[in-house]
């Protein structure tokens, strides 16, 4: 299927490994060219070469989009090689620690904070308006489940990608009009390096076996499995093409139907 966007320009964060990567590598392969950070340099700079073998121009950039120093580096790097902006912007960074409710004291909320929604706001604030002024653009991040199903040992996670989540439903009902849209997208449980770090950090405050915790996030899909990354790879694809033009403002859950809603 052709999602209507060659020769665009994207903006993905955090695309060294992961979802975000094997969104990179989706939209590589539908002629988008591709600005990528991390804050690893050298991932950053592998996954590099990996896109550019699909025949887009990509640029990695090395930046920790936890530090307004980073956020910059990012803008203005991008801005000099884009001076008309980006047309597709892909928020997305790595978790906070886990814990329990009380167990953070504000300097951790405030990391968590600055990790999180900050890098969402500056980086919406630094590019939507160009999309506004061409009339068009995409905005997505990547946020969890635990928006909708807020989990146990998560509580920053919880909070912060749940403000992420009100600030961006609110920018969208902003910005509709000058055909920017703005979603995000709730993996589940999924296959990422992430999902190892919390299935190690749940065996050492458990007990449990890291296998037995991966045998239980499995159980909780109809499908008896995690995902894989290029599966919410494609959803997200999908979300910043022209194909997808009257969705806007939605929270789209991608966890093989673990959270048992009808909404």
């Amino acid at each position: 299927m052709d999602l209507g966007i060659q020769g665009k320009v994207a903006l993905v964060c955090g695309a060294s490994r992961g979802i975000a990567y094997a969104t990179a590598e989706e939209l590589a392969r539908e002629g988008v060219d591709l600005v990528i950070c991390s804050r690893d340099g050298a991932a950053i700079r592998e996954a590099r070469t990996r896109l550019s073998a699909l025949g887009v121009t990509v640029i990695a950039l090395e930046a920790d989009l936890s530090t307004m120093a980073g956020i910059e580096h990012v803008v203005q790097r991008t801005r000099a090689a884009y001076p008309t902006g980006v047309d597709i912007l892909v928020c997305n960074t790595g978790g906070p620690p886990t814990g329990a409710p009380l167990s953070h004291d504000w300097s951790a909320w405030s990391a968590a904070s600055d990790l999180l929604l900050r890098s969402v706001v500056e980086l919406t604030r630094a590019f939507v308006p160009a999309m506004q002024q061409k009339k068009w653009g995409r905005v997505i991040a990547i946020t969890s489940l635990a928006v909708r199903r807020p989990q146990g040992s998560l509580v920053l996670s919880n909070a912060l990608r749940a403000a992420v989540t009100g600030f961006l439903r609110t920018l969208a009902d902003d910005v509709g009009k000058d055909g920017v849209t703005v979603n995000t997208v709730l993996p589940g449980f999924t296959a990422t390096e992430r999902l190892d770090d919390l299935a190690l950090a749940t065996s050492r405050r458990t007990g449990q076996s890291q296998e037995a915790i991966f045998a239980g996030w499995a159980s909780e899909s109809p499908l008896g499995r995690v995902g894989r990354p290029e599966e919410l790879a494609s959803v997200i694809a999908f979300l910043c093409s022209a194909r997808s033009g009257f969705m806007t403002g939605q929270a789209v859950l991608v966890d093989g139907g673990a959270v048992k809603s009808l909404v």
